[in-house]
């Protein structure tokens, strides 16, 4: 079987780009958790839940339903069938999924669905708890880090892309909380697994990333064909 690849990392670090730009090279279903997160965080915000009432997100999570398709431009997330792929980008999402990824019973609801996605190997899984929790046996896992600064610098490039105008300073601090939310959180905190593999992007490009990692992955591959 096709192995599971998990990367892991705080907001910024490029994950997402990587898992997709990685996930098209190998030919594996690309399992954005981020992603996943945020549609329910903007379920909640819907249906007017407070991202802190562990009951009532409880009981949404076991309603609604969240789709991932792969397309050629990267993942497309329907929420209860509607395309919500932009509306969970936006910078309220972010924090808001820090949020909701914090409560115990909305991970258990996620951690399911993501192990059943992944179950069949072959598949490329970018969060926070990856190698940690979710795939702790994989032997492809790899945290990927960079400066705080150059973390929200590729933030606030992103939004300003997309036609947001949003202060640099004000992506900053937002980026410094959700650190401090992640890593402090009891459940599931965002940390580096003990055997994963540690890449600074800093100062490497997507490219580069992206081929650190291919060769580990092609490396396995060939030790359990």
């Amino acid at each position: 079987m096709k192995p599971v690849v998990a990367i892991d990392g705080p907001s910024g670090s490029g994950k997402s780009t990587v898992a997709r730009m990685l996930s098209e090279k190998l030919g594996y279903l690309h399992l954005d958790t981020g992603a996943m997160y945020r549609a329910v965080a903007l379920a909640a915000r819907n249906k007017g839940i407070s991202f802190e009432d562990a009951p009532a997100l409880d009981r949404m999570c076991g309603e609604i339903h969240i789709e991932l398709h792969q397309d050629p431009g990267g993942i497309r997330v329907l929420l209860d069938g509607e395309n919500v792929t932009e509306k969970i980008r936006l910078p309220e999402m972010s924090m808001g999924s820090s949020a909701v990824s914090a409560v115990p019973e909305v991970r258990t609801h996620m951690v399911r669905l993501q192990r059943e996605v992944g179950g069949r190997g072959g598949v490329v899984a970018e969060g926070r708890d990856m190698g940690t929790v979710v795939f702790p046996d994989s032997k492809a896992k790899f945290f990927l880090d960079a400066s705080t600064h150059v973390r929200a610098r590729r933030r606030w490039l992103e939004l300003k892309a997309k036609g947001h105008q949003e202060e640099f300073r004000t992506v900053l601090e937002e980026m410094v909380q959700r650190d401090l939310n992640d890593s402090s959180r009891g459940n599931s905190p965002l940390r580096r697994a003990d055997d994963a593999v540690l890449v600074d992007t800093t100062d490497k490009t997507v490219e580069e990333v992206v081929q650190i990692l291919l060769e580990r992955v092609r490396e396995l591959e060939r030790l359990h064909d």
